[in-house]
């Protein structure tokens, strides 16, 4: 069997894709969940009566039930970022799967 000099079988194979923008927004989405988190727990700390001792963060009753929500929220849209971040870093190039069909490790 004559072998070529020039023949490299990496060539070959699909080059992979690189995870860094993936991973980015994973680490954006977890700082997103961890301050959702935060505003929600200075809301109910004032709500019930224990204000955060941080300047500038004088709220009436109203005032933290908005910061409870925007919390909340916060912390839903950091959630479904950072699951739909990790899913696709999961997902493998070689067979097109359906998303519902795939193991939830996640």
């Amino acid at each position: 069997m004559k072998s070529s000099d020039g023949f490299n079988a990496r060539r070959l194979r699909p080059r992979g894709q690189s995870n860094w923008g993936l991973r980015l927004g994973a680490a954006i989405a977890a700082v997103l969940a961890t301050v959702g988190v935060l505003l929600s727990l200075a809301g109910l700390a004032t709500l019930a009566g224990h204000p955060p001792q941080a300047t500038g963060m004088d709220l009436s009753n109203s005032g933290a039930a908005i910061l409870v929500v925007c919390g909340l929220v916060v912390l839903y849209l950091g959630v479904t970022l950072w699951r739909r971040c990790r899913r696709r870093m999961r997902r493998s190039g070689a067979l097109d799967m359906a998303p519902h069909l795939m193991k939830k490790h996640d």
